[in-house]
């Protein structure tokens, strides 16, 4: 496919969209990828990725590789996504901590707005799709309410929750953050992040290492992750569409819970950095008493304009295939 400069600006912003969803949980990078139209090139493209490219590199040529790979689309939404969450982290985390209903609100609109969009392509509403539905809404609904693992330290389960957390950022519908903050390496992923910055600017060498070091392993397990379930991936799509984006409908159905903006802490856990942070949650109404949540409206605002972000982005993605 033969792209322009413009052309693959926007798939960086599409990388930079997709990055800033990854890093909160509850929220699908796989689904801003879908509603943005490059989701099945994505799919295909990681799943061509092999040693055979690297063995025919001599007799083809890099050019020819390069283009093989799909390598400039790539290049540039994994430069976006790069971008986004090192960017971001830190913004995300104090939006986190001091503005959640209003963040949390943004997301639950954008979520309503990419089921409904992604209903739309399934073809037809039969028994099986509406069983796989029902199914994997269950499935994404028990997953909110799990209880997270206290954080890892060790390389290898860093490695394993690597490979474990990419299958579920690729995956509409489903939070790759939200299954780290499962498995207990959420913490330690986005302090790492944080941390090289940290470390870049007070010259610690030691704090740079450290944190540099667990995102390596983090990094091939979530290659390995990645190139492992392209292949099933892309498989479903070319084989069994229908089924499969009913299963995406339902994880996202699912995964309301985890994003409804007004939580109750039920319990506290003590993180690295000895401060009291929410460990168990429950979702509750925006009414106590009777009494309205006063952060209620600007709440309801922010739930449109997320519910408005993808359904522009729809719009201009249907503009840009005519």
């Amino acid at each position: 496919m033969k792209r322009s400069l413009k052309d693959y600006i926007f798939i960086i912003f599409k990388g930079i969209a997709m990055g800033a969803a990854d890093v909160v949980p509850g929220v699908s990078g796989g689904t801003i990828a879908f509603i943005s139209g490059i989701y099945e090139e994505l799919i295909e493209s990681i799943n061509n990725l092999s040693i055979k490219h690297l063995v025919s590199l001599k007799s083809k040529g890099i050019k020819q590789t390069w283009t093989d790979i799909n390598g400039s689309f790539l290049l540039a939404l994994f430069f976006g996504i790069g971008v986004s969450i090192i960017s971001l982290a830190k913004g995300i985390k104090w939006l986190l901590e001091n503005k959640p209903i209003l963040l949390w609100s943004y997301f639950f609109g954008l979520v309503i707005a990419s089921i409904l969009l992604i209903g739309k392509q399934i073809s037809k509403y039969d028994i099986k799709s509406i069983t796989a539905i029902v199914l994997a809404s269950i499935l994404s609904y028990l997953i909110t309410i799990s209880e997270p693992f206290s954080s890892p330290e060790n390389h290898f389960y860093l490695l394993f929750s690597g490979a474990i957390g990419i299958i579920a950022m690729i995956l509409p519908g489903v939070s790759g953050a939200f299954i780290l903050l499962l498995l207990g390496a959420y913490h330690t992923v986005i302090g790492s992040i944080s941390d090289i910055t940290t470390g870049i600017k007070e010259s610690n060498l030691e704090l740079i290492k450290t944190s540099f070091i667990n995102l390596f392993v983090f990094g091939i397990g979530a290659l390995l992750g990645l190139k492992l379930f392209s292949k099933v991936l892309n498989w479903l799509f070319k084989n069994y569409k229908n089924i499969t984006l009913s299963i995406l409908v339902g994880f996202m159905v699912g995964s309301l819970n985890k994003i409804w903006p007004w939580k109750k802490v039920m319990q506290y856990r003590i993180n690295s950095k000895g401060e009291e942070v929410p460990f168990i949650e429950k979702s509750i109404s925006p009414f106590n008493e009777h009494i309205i949540d006063p952060k209620f409206t600007y709440a309801l605002v922010m739930l449109i304009i997320g519910f408005l972000t993808i359904y522009l982005l729809e719009k201009f993605s249907q503009s840009k295939e005519q």
